[in-house]
């Protein structure tokens, strides 16, 4: 059977808001291995999303569920202004 592959690249505005988006989606739990993989990954500004799944109805509620995050994400950042600052380090002691 052939899977179904998506590969999607999404660009922010800045590295520091992709990087902040990226943090949201990466910690979703992984959906069941055996139906679907999942890879994400940053390159400076952009979120690079690539879904392989057996059926076309799976790749699809995954990709949903990323860009669900992705909208959220940027929205809240549209509320509440773009970052102040280049990295989160507000836990370094």
């Amino acid at each position: 059977m052939t899977k179904t592959v998506v590969e999607v690249s999404v660009p922010f505005p800045s590295k520091r808001i992709a990087e902040i988006v990226y943090d949201v989606i990466r910690v979703d739990p992984e959906p069941k291995k055996n139906q679907v993989d999942k890879k994400i990954t940053l390159n400076e500004q952009n979120l690079n999303i690539k879904v392989e799944a057996d059926q076309p109805k799976v790749a699809r509620v995954v990709l949903n569920g990323i860009f669900d995050a992705i909208i959220l994400s940027t929205e809240t950042i549209d509320q509440f202004g773009p970052p102040t600052s280049d990295s989160y380090d507000h836990y370094d002691a």
